[in-house]
């Protein structure tokens, strides 16, 4: 691994838990962001997909980068885990303007997405990128996802941005293996390039990838840190039982509603927080939890029968306190990926 790629290994992209109301749970989110680091998670994604962002108001974007930085700073003993916080739009303007706030933060990274909708071409995306990296002030990760998005960063695009030095890594999202062998064949030595789906976090990792900025490591944290650690380590018999021992949660992750609506009844069910979430989302059906909390019990994170965390270092409910219902939404043109 080259000493000079800035960013490698297990990221998660943090939920936002919510109190019945709807408002955020800001105990449960510092609950949240402890447990991380005590598990030893290489870096945190605050306002990504996962987090619901689409649905957050500014102020609360501000939030919960201001509160994951805190909380990540806590322990001076402690090296501070990299927090990257997502600031995309499909509005180039609203974009830079995020970026900067974040880097005011003082975040390691904006997450930034390919603007979706309005369907840029690959000039269009590359100008995008460019703009946000020349006037936001943080290092950049593209995010392609073009499942969201509908559009595709393509490798030549991508590899072009990767010259720019503020534009330092890739969350790679598109599930086309010939796109994404390209960029780590062809990529400058210190580009990252990191999975965007937990379940090609190993293939990646065995092609030369960077890590992963994942949605299961809020329920295993701990254990998608080990995955990548081996890699690092090649020790690639142990990478492969991690990733063989939880590949049926990585999916059941994504069964039944987009995300985060699964991984929210995963972490309900191991009491981690609740499962609210902003429509238009909303809880997972039961004929899916069903299955959901099988897939649980099967892995050992909850008590079989019982729908309660198992001894796993799951922590219980915390005290709802809220920082305000969330009344103020963005537009869809503000949402962030």
């Amino acid at each position: 691994m080259p000493p000079n790629r800035q960013f490698r290994g297990a990221f998660t992209a943090l939920v936002t838990p919510f109190t019945p109301a709807g408002a955020i749970d800001e105990s449960a989110f510092r609950a949240l962001v402890r447990r991380q680091i005590d598990a030893g998670i290489h870096g945190l994604v605050a306002c990504g997909t996962t987090g619901e962002t689409p649905t957050l108001s500014h102020e609360e974007d501000e939030w919960v980068i201001a509160t994951t930085l805190e909380v990540a700073s806590e322990r001076p003993s402690r090296a501070r885990v990299r927090v990257i916080a997502g600031t995309g739009s499909n509005s180039t303007a609203t974009a830079v303007r995020s970026t900067r706030r974040a880097a005011e933060l003082g975040v390691d990274a904006a997450l930034v997405v390919a603007p979706y909708y309005n369907k840029p071409d690959q000039r269009m995306l590359e100008a995008h990128f460019r703009a946000v990296a020349d006037e936001g002030g943080l290092p950049i990760i593209v995010y392609n996802v073009p499942g969201r998005t509908g559009v595709n960063v393509e490798a030549a695009t991508l590899l072009r941005l990767a010259e720019h030095p503020r534009i330092v890594a890739v969350k790679e999202a598109s599930a086309n293996m010939d796109q994404i062998a390209t960029i780590l064949r062809d990529r400058p030595t210190d580009f990252s390039v990191l999975a965007g789906d937990d379940t090609w976090t190993m293939p990646m990792l065995a092609l030369g990838g960077d890590g992963v900025i994942c949605t299961c490591s809020n329920e295993i944290p701990a254990e998608m840190a080990e995955l990548c650690d081996a890699a690092f380590a090649c020790d690639w018999e142990e990478a492969l039982r991690i990733h063989e021992r939880w590949l049926p949660l990585m999916k059941a992750n994504f069964v039944g509603g987009p995300n985060p609506v699964p991984v929210k009844a995963a972490m309900s069910m191991m009491g981690l927080c609740s499962d609210t979430l902003r429509m238009p989302l909303m809880p997972l059906e039961e004929q899916s939890r069903a299955r959901l909390r099988m897939v649980l019990e099967t892995a050992g994170l909850i008590e079989s029968g019982s729908g309660v965390a198992a001894a796993t270092g799951a922590t219980g409910g915390s005290t709802l306190r809220s920082i305000g219902a969330g009344t103020t939404r963005r537009t869809a043109t503000e949402a962030h990926a």
